[in-house]
Formats: structure tokens, sequence, C-alpha cells
């Protein structure tokens, strides 16, 4: 009995058919979605944000409102903090990458100050740093990126793109939701005076002791008061009638709290 033995050129094709019908079954692997990205300043304020095609990199934004300097800066997405970093007089300065994962990254420079650590969990509307004018910077503003595999991108917000080339105001919605907001009371000992109105000349109603816990139910401005927190014209509802200075409350955020509704 003979045995017929295929040619090598005939098992090297049969080889490649094999390994091409290999490639048509196995499905290519789907790219990640991009997060929700959103406007990175505190719910309900409005910022002008200028793009250029000379700016570096082009795709980023300047966002720029009157006497911004030391505004608070927020979390666009949920994400980890994995960048803090301060390149002094130089390019971004002071700033803060966060990744979101799938590949994405968000970044914020030109920050007075960091108000967050490598490492830290972040949610929407989180304060991470505050505007300021460090490193390459002629003025206070914020330079803001959205990256996907470390290449910057063309800005996105609640999935719609920003305006290129040009400047636009973007009304921020980011960590807008109803409920309260908490504080502590500062005052260094004294009882801190509740009055029935968002400021110093409503009646007082009522005290609260230095160190307790107040909910916050929704907050306006009114006189501007010094307290242990610098001066503000924000004032706390904490009930009916019933207003505290949010100059004395420390909420975690230098402003209003996102979330917290406006009275």
């Amino acid at each position: 009995m003979v045995t017929l033995r295929p040619s090598r050129r005939a098992l090297m094709r049969a080889f490649a058919v094999l390994v091409g019908a290999a490639a048509v079954v196995v499905p290519a692997t789907a790219a990640l979605a991009a997060p929700t990205f959103k406007v990175p300043f505190p719910c309900g304020q409005t910022w002008s944000g200028q793009t250029r095609s000379d700016h570096s990199p082009a795709n980023a934004i300047d966002f720029n409102r009157a006497n911004d300097d030391g505004d608070p800066v927020v979390a666009s997405a949920p994400g980890t903090v994995d960048r803090v970093t301060d390149l002094g007089n130089t390019s971004y300065g002071k700033y803060v990458r966060i990744d979101h994962g799938g590949g994405y990254t968000t970044y914020y420079a030109h920050l007075s100050r960091f108000n967050v650590s490598v490492g830290q969990s972040v949610r929407y509307g989180q304060v991470i740093g505050y505007v300021g004018t460090t490193g390459g910077s002629t003025g206070p503003h914020l330079h803001y990126e959205q990256r996907s595999g470390g290449t910057s991108i063309k800005i996105k917000f609640n999935g719609a793109q920003a305006l290129y080339w040009g400047t636009k105001n973007y009304t921020s919605d980011n960590g807008c939701s109803s409920g309260a907001g908490n504080g502590t009371v500062n005052t260094s000992g004294t009882p801190l005076t509740v009055r029935s109105g968002p400021g110093t000349g409503y009646s007082p109603v009522d005290t609260v002791a230095d160190g307790t816990r107040v909910t916050i139910v929704c907050q306006t401005t009114g006189t501007t008061v010094d307290g242990t927190y610098g001066t503000s014209n924000i004032w706390d509802r904490i009930g009916a009638g019933r207003y505290i200075a949010d100059a004395y409350v420390l909420t975690g955020y230098d402003g209003f709290i996102p979330g917290v509704p406006r009275c």
C-alpha cells in the first residue's frame, strides 16, 4: 500500500486558510465608551470657555469668569486621582489628573492650590482644587483637557461637543441633585446666632453651639460676613425661618455646596 503525503506547499496553503478562518471567527475587542463628562465647576455656575487652534494642546479649553481667582474646581466625572503635581513657574504649574478608566483622563491646570491627593476616589462635583495662575499662565483661569489613551481629544459635556473654535458660555449641572447638605459650626467657642432671614439685619431667633453638625436645606446670598472661613455673603437655611452665616460653617466647599438648592 502506498501512502500519499501532501506537499509542503499544500500544507502551508491549508494553514493559511485555517488562520484566515480563525481571524473571521474571533471578535474584535470593543472600545470602551467615554464617561459622561460635565463642566468642571459647581452646579449652576456659568463660565466662559475658549478654544483656539494655536492652544497647546489645541483641544483644551481655557475657562474664565469675573473674579475667578480661588474659585473651586470640581471633578468632571467620577474617577481616581493619579497625579497631583507642581511644575513651578512652567507649563501647567499646579495641576491634577484624574483617571476615569477605559483610558480616559482629565487634566486641571494652573491651580492655586490642591484639595485632593494621589489615590483618592472622587465623584461628580467634588472639589479637587482652586483656580489660579501658576505655571505658564498669564492670568487666573482653568486649563482643562480630556484625553483618551494619552491623546488630547475634543471635549464633550453631557455627550455634546464643546465649541471649536471660539468662545462660549457653559452652565454647569455638575453635582446637581435635590437634597440637603451638611456642615459643622466653627466659632471658636462662641454660640452662632440664628436669624430669621439671610442677613445681620434680620432678627435673631436662636443660637447654635460651636461644633454643632447642621443640615443645610438650601443656600442663598445676603449680608457679607467675616467669619472663621473668610469673607462670604452666603447664608445657610437650617430650618423654616432659620439662617446662619456660611462663613462660620465648615462644608468642604469654598462657596455654594454642589447639589444643595438655592433658597
